[in-house]
């Protein structure tokens, strides 16, 4: 739909406009005539208008299919535009955004429902031209489908200018009633407090899609260039916590509920390196899909802080140069003042600490094994991981 809107080709030749008027009214004319006077000679002259008005149409093929090209259903996409905008125009607001929204939805005295809803009947009328026997009998007799491809083309001249904002309406809407729903379905959810001093704090964070009778809440702060190196075991929850603290950044940066029973936030750009994946398709190895994005990241800490979240990176490449690489990555990012959280196994990244004690702190995830059984109790704590899990796994589920 918005293709068809900046398509801006708005004329048709004069001539053709002409053809359109005169060529049905002679048809009409001489058909009426023929009714009258019952002259076998004005059926060949309705016949030769008949066929005039099928050449006129054929100049014009080419032009209406390129306003319907890729349009399959597109009048009942907008026709439930159309209601759903109705829906918004006949609603009482309170918010004084909603009401400057609903402002908006009124253009030459006349309601964006109404006008979407003549959109809608002209490309269901438009759609006829693929009807065989429809278009010959509609246009041979009066050219139909140019008197709608005109009326479209009016209607595009008059309100192209204000489609793109009605349908940015409708996503807004769509937007703050899918965040009314969060809130509404999750009371326990809180909205976040808003501070300028690049401090984040989360009481009982925790991801929104898990099980919250058995999802396990942490609490975690950070201040101003403040950055953490988080270990764990595999399966510790290092990489939920990360996600956790993504999500609820973005939550909270769009007005939403957070999944917390506290939060202090500084809005700010959350950049992320995880789960990325190669592309046969590109020849991309999964190493060259990381330097990439991590390129990407510094990039864009060059417009300002962010909140940065990495998870085990450069795992494409062996252990010295991931280590290496991590530290420099690390002292990058810190020097970019940027605030977040990596997730590592390597020790001596957790040494880098020492370097920067100001900025850099530790926190790890633990996994004690107990009766023979690897027990998880998913809370954060301060200080490098202690013990392992990989080998002891691996040597219960006889891979060793």
């Amino acid at each position: 739909l918005l293709h068809w809107n900046s398509f801006k080709n708005n004329v048709l030749p004069k001539l053709l406009v002409v053809f359109s008027v005169v060529l049905p009214a002679l048809f009409f004319g001489f058909l009426i005539a023929y009714f009258i006077t019952s002259k076998i000679i004005l059926l060949s002259y309705l016949t030769y208008i008949f066929i005039a008005n099928l050449i006129v149409l054929g100049q014009s093929f080419k032009r209406i299919q390129s306003e319907i090209a890729k349009a399959d259903n597109v009048d009942k996409i907008i026709k439930q535009y159309s209601l759903l905008v109705e829906k918004i125009e006949t609603e009482t607001f309170q918010s004084k955004k909603l009401k400057d929204l609903q402002k908006q939805l009124v253009f030459k005295n006349e309601t964006a429902s109404a006008h979407l809803k003549q959109l809608s009947e002209l490309f269901s009328r438009m759609d006829t031209i693929n009807n065989l026997v429809t278009a010959i009998v509609f246009n041979g007799t009066f050219l139909f489908n140019l008197h709608v491809l005109k009326a479209l083309l009016k209607w595009k001249q008059n309100y192209s200018t204000e489609l793109e904002k009605w349908i940015e309406i409708i996503g807004e809407f769509e937007a703050l009633n899918s965040l009314a729903n969060l809130a509404y379905n999750n009371p326990d959810f809180v909205f976040p407090e808003i501070n300028s001093e690049y401090k984040i704090g989360f009481s009982d964070l925790s991801h929104p899609l898990l099980n919250p009778a058995t999802r396990v809440a942490n609490d975690t702060h950070f201040y101003p260039e403040n950055f953490v190196i988080l270990t764990g075991s595999n399966m510790s929850g290092k990489s939920t916590f990360l996600r956790s603290l993504g999500i609820n950044m973005v939550l909270g940066g769009i007005g939403s509920v957070v999944c917390a029973s506290k939060a202090n936030i500084h809005p700010l750009p959350v950049l992320v390196s995880m789960r990325l994946s190669d592309s046969l398709a590109d020849s991309e190895s999964y190493f060259f899909a990381e330097i990439k994005r991590l390129k990407q990241i510094m990039d864009a800490l060059e417009n300002g802080p962010a909140f940065v979240l990495l998870d085990e990176i450069l795992r494409g490449t062996n252990s010295d140069d991931k280590r290496n690489g991590t530290i420099e990555v690390v002292k990058k990012i810190i020097a970019k003042n940027a605030i977040g959280a990596i997730a590592t196994h390597d020790i001596e990244v957790c040494l880098t600490t020492n370097e920067y004690p100001n900025i850099l702190t530790n926190q790890c995830f633990e996994v004690e094994i107990k009766n023979n059984d690897l027990n998880f109790d998913y809370k954060l704590r301060n200080g490098i991981c202690k013990n392992k899990s990989a080998t002891f796994l691996m040597q219960k589920m006889g891979v060793i």
